[in-house]
Parts: C-alpha cells; sequence; structure tokens
C-alpha cells in the first residue's frame, strides 16, 4: 500500500513537470514572436483614448484598419532590435540638413497657431497638456534670435484648431476648438492689430468649425473645410468676408464653391493669385459620450495628400498629390522662391500597430513645375509645427515629436526652436 502510493504521488509530480515544461516553451515562442514581428511596443486596446500624449503614456490608436496598405505593405528592418516598419510607412530619402538648436519657446505647445510678420513669429495658444490649453500669444524675434514679448487672448477665443490668417499687420483668427480635452468649437472670429495689441470681435462664422483652411484672397477672408460640430464629420463649406484694414466690410459671410473633399489640419496658400489647399485628414478624435470632462475618443481617421487649387475660374482644379499622406500642417509651411515647403505632420496609421505615425520629411511643391519633392528632413518626426523662413533660415517650433528613431509613434510635447540654412532652386 505504502508503495502505490508513492508510485501515484511520483507520477502527479512528473505530469506537473511536464506541464510546465510545456507553459514555459509557449511562452518563450510567443514572446520571440512577438518581438520578432512587432513594430512598436504593446498597442493600447481600450475603447478611448487621449490624442496628446505627454510623458510615458502611450499614442492614441485610431480604429481604422488600411486592408489595402497591409496587403501591400513591404516590411524593412529598422533599428538593431528586430523591429519593422512597413516602407509605405518609413521616412522617405532625403538629403541631410543641418539643424542649429535655437531657444525654446516659453511653454510646450500642440496644436498651437503661429503667423509670420516680418521678422517676428506670433505664436498662439495650442495645447500645454491634454487638460490644459494656453491663452496667450508668445512672440519670437528672428532677428535677435529670442524669445520676448507675451501678452494674453480674448477670453472668448478658441484655444487649439484655429483658422488664421495675415494681411502685414492685422491677424485673422477664425473659429476653433474651445477648452481643453474633446470640447465643443466655438464661431467666434477676431482680429489682432499686430502694432497696437488690440483686438477687435468679428462677425461670427456660420457654424463652428474645427482648424478649417483658410486664407486671404482677392480682399475677402476665406474658411473652408474643417470638421464639423462633432469634430469628426469633415465639413465641406466655403465662406468668405469682405475685410480691409482689420476691419469686416460686410456684416454676414458668404457662401462659396464648396472644397472637393473636407476635413482638418491641412495647409492653404495664397500664390499669384492662385489659392492652394494642401493634405488634410477626415475624421478626428471625438468627445467621448457622456464625458463631463469631454475626454477623447479615438475615431477613424483617413488622412490623405491631396492638393488643390482655386483660380480665376472659380473652380477647383486637382494638382499632383504630396509624396505621402500628410495631415497636421496647417501652420507647418511658408513660400520660398516660387515654392511651397511644408515640414513634418502625419501620415496613415501603422497598418500593424494602428498607431499614429508622425512625418520627418521637408517637402518641397515647386509651382513652376508643379512638382513634389523631399528636400530635407527634420532632427525628429514631429507634427502641428510653427514653422517661419527669415534670412535664408527655415524655423520651426513647437508640435508633438516621436519616440524615438524607431518609433514614428507621438510622445513628447516640445517647446523647443531649431533652424536650418535653406537654398532652393527657382
Amino acid at each position: 500500500m505504502v508503495r502505490a502510493a508513492s508510485v501515484k504521488v511520483g507520477s502527479a509530480k512528473l505530469v506537473v513537470i511536464c506541464v510546465g515544461l510545456l507553459g514555459f516553451a509557449l511562452v518563450a515562442n510567443f514572446l520571440w514572436v512577438s518581438s520578432s514581428s512587432s513594430s512598436f511596443s504593446k498597442s493600447s486596446s481600450s475603447s478611448s483614448s487621449s490624442h496628446f500624449i505627454v510623458s510615458n503614456t502611450n499614442a492614441a490608436i485610431a480604429n481604422h484598419k488600411h486592408d489595402d496598405h497591409d496587403a501591400r505593405a513591404t516590411s524593412s528592418s529598422v533599428g538593431g532590435e528586430g523591429r519593422v516598419l512597413a516602407a509605405a510607412y518609413a521616412d522617405l530619402p532625403a538629403p541631410q540638413l543641418k539643424w542649429q538648436k535655437m531657444a525654446p519657446a516659453p511653454v510646450p505647445r500642440l496644436d498651437g497657431a503661429a503667423i509670420q510678420i516680418n521678422d517676428l513669429l506670433f505664436v498662439f495658444a495650442g495645447y500645454g497638456t491634454i487638460d490644459l490649453v494656453h491663452s496667450h500669444v508668445d512672440v519670437y524675434n528672428f532677428t535677435t534670435n529670442t524669445w520676448g514679448e507675451s501678452f494674453a487672448m480674448p477670453k472668448e477665443m478658441a484655444h487649439s484648431h484655429l483658422g488664421m490668417v495675415t494681411d502685414g499687420r492685422y491677424i485673422y483668427i477664425v473659429t476653433g476648438q474651445y477648452g481643453p480635452q474633446c470640447r465643443g468649437p466655438t464661431a467666434h472670429t477676431f482680429v489682432l492689430d499686430t502694432k497696437t495689441r488690440e483686438w477687435r470681435d468679428m462677425p461670427p462664422l456660420p457654424v463652428p468649425r474645427y482648424a478649417p483652411a483658410t486664407q486671404l484672397w482677392r480682399g475677402r477672408l476665406h474658411v473652408m473645410g474643417g470638421s464639423k460640430e462633432n469634430r469628426h464629420t469633415p465639413g465641406l463649406e466655403h465662406w468668405s468676408l469682405a475685410v480691409k484694414d482689420g476691419k469686416p466690410l460686410e456684416k454676414e459671410w458668404r457662401s462659396e464653391i464648396p472644397i472637393p473633399r473636407g476635413g482638418p489640419h491641412r495647409s492653404c496658400v495664397v500664390v499669384d493669385d492662385r489659392l492652394y489647399v494642401l493634405g488634410g485628414q477626415e475624421g478626428d478624435f471625438m468627445a467621448k459620450p457622456g464625458s463631463p470632462i469631454f475626454k477623447c475618443s479615438r475615431r477613424l481617421e483617413v488622412v490623405y495628400g491631396d492638393v488643390y487649387m482655386l483660380d480665376n475660374e472659380m473652380k477647383w482644379k486637382t494638382l499632383p498629390s504630396m509624396p505621402k499622406p500628410n495631415s497636421h500642417i496647417e501652420f507647418a509651411w511658408v513660400v520660398v522662391n516660387n515654392s511651397i515647403v511644408i515640414s513634418g505632420g502625419t501620415t496613415e496609421k501603422h497598418p500593424v500597430t494602428k498607431k499614429m505615425v508622425l512625418n520627418r520629411e521637408v517637402f518641397q511643391f515647386n509651382l513652376n513645375t508643379l512638382k513634389w519633392s523631399v528636400i530635407g528632413q527634420l532632427p525628429f518626426r514631429v507634427k502641428t509645427t510653427l514653422v517661419g523662413f527669415w534670412n535664408g533660415y527655415l524655423y520651426f517650433t513647437s508640435g508633438q515629436r516621436d519616440k524615438g528613431p524607431d518609433d514614428p509613434s507621438p510622445k513628447k510635447v516640445i517647446g523647443e526652436m531649431y533652424r536650418t540654412k535653406l537654398k532652393l532652386n527657382a
């Protein structure tokens, strides 16, 4: 009896040992596969997430599944840790630019706005963190390369996703998001006299918009596209208002020809009496239903590189698309030698991790040839850059940068300022 009992106990031990070894082998195999096939660190599976990440929190992930890109994606090794980034989402080859680090902005900013007038860069609003928004203007002097004056914005003015343009003295500010997280938009518009630092009200936009394309063209303030009141639905509407010397000449906005494709976060430029709209996206984060703080919740987004032009015929014409889809570039452009130069942005979500992928490229659109080229790279990938050009130097400040050379998803919000000498052929 004693012998029989000892045999049963030994068999039980043997079974436990075998099961343990099998479990260890399965776990080891899973970890090996995960480390060799996953592009980045663990993706979030939460149904709601912030689009704004500071410190060590994970980047927000969109739901959109790019099945067509999954099928055609060609993988290439990035870095020495076996990480893989689909070629369609990798940095495009580009010449090396030598960047010089300048004095940082007084505060970090995401989704802020910037307008250059002569040697001054006026930097407005933006997120400091997802729960903190700025309500002031900082001014950078390109001649002295210093940050100096700072002054308050009107209390009713939006804090992010602004439409903004200048005539050389007056800055026109249109609609945008009021408050942190994913709060609602406002239809308020303002004008700033940059010589006196005085603010004035303007007729409100017919309806609120997030990040609409905004420009002055033929004596009228044009506002088009953006996202509708729910922050996600693309708007196609196009309005204009006659203005002169910082004053509206009309009491109401006039409807214009709708833009062919709606959505926020696009560049809008006027050169030689032609209005250009470049890049952008359809869809954006929305406030989580029932959230008392309007907590941001991920939604489907489609980033595109479409380029449209409006000219004498008042009909939209389609021009060659950007080298890759690009969004979050509303204040990332300058005009140099009859070329539009755009720095950074975001492209389509990664096909495996579904995380946002930031852009590092400096793009040139030559308006003489209507051809795109990649003329350099930024020091790191970054979106919502605020860009200026002075005395041959291309400057950028602020935005949200990547997690590192091997991970193009967003992480830290920055206030850093850089410049590089830029020479372009006409």
